[in-house]
C-alpha cells in the first residue's frame, strides 16, 4: 500500500473555551472583569407587548395593545395574542358553514326521494359523508395557517432579538 496523502491545508483550530462553567453561567454569575449585571429575566421585555408578570396596572395590557394596534412602523406585533380570537372566529364560522351545509343537504335530499329516490338517497349519503369531512379538512387548514403565521412571527421576534444582541 502507498502512503497517506498528507493534509494541503492545517487542521483549524479548536473553539474558544468559555470563561465560565456552565452550572455558574446559569446562575448568572459574571466573568472575571466584570461584563454588566446578572440577568433577569423579569427585566428582559419579550417585544410583544404582553407583560411578564401583572404586578402592575391592568390598564397596562390594553394600552399595550392599542399601542401596538397603531403602531405604523410594525415593530411590535399583535398577531400572537389574536390568534386565539382568529381561531374561535374560523371554528365558529365553519361551525355554522357545517350546519348550514348539512341541514341543508338533508332537507334537499329527503324532498329529492319523493321525485327520484336514486337520487335522493345519493345526496343524502353523500352529505353525510361529504360535509364532515369537509368540514374537518377546514378545520386543520385553519389551524395550520394560523400556526404557520404565528411561527413566521415568532421567527421574526427572535431574529430581531438575535440582532440586537449581536449589535453589542
Amino acid at each position: 500500500m502507498s502512503d497517506p496523502i498528507p493534509p494541503t491545508t492545517p487542521p483549524a483550530s479548536p473553539p474558544p473555551l468559555p470563561t465560565l462553567p456552565a452550572d455558574e453561567a446559569a446562575r448568572g454569575a459574571q466573568p472575571a472583569g466584570g461584563g454588566g449585571a446578572p440577568y433577569n429575566p423579569s427585566t428582559d421585555p419579550d417585544n410583544t407587548g404582553v407583560p411578564t408578570s401583572l404586578g402592575g396596572e391592568i390598564d397596562d395590557v390594553g394600552r399595550g395593545f392599542f399601542r401596538a394596534l397603531f403602531d405604523l412602523s410594525f415593530r411590535t406585533f399583535i398577531t400572537r395574542r389574536l390568534a386565539s380570537v382568529f381561531y374561535l372566529v374560523g371554528l365558529i364560522a365553519i361551525a355554522i358553514g357545517f350546519i348550514v351545509y348539512f341541514v341543508t343537504g338533508l332537507v334537499n335530499a329527503i324532498s329529492l326521494l319523493f321525485w327520484n329516490p336514486g337520487g335522493g338517497i345519493a345526496l343524502l349519503v353523500a352529505t353525510v359523508i361529504i360535509v364532515p369531512i369537509v368540514t374537518f379538512l377546514a378545520i386543520v387548514i385553519l389551524r395550520f395557517v394560523i400556526e404557520a403565521v404565528v411561527a413566521l412571527i415568532a421567527i421574526a421576534e427572535n431574529t430581531e432579538r438575535t440582532a440586537e444582541n449581536t449589535r453589542r
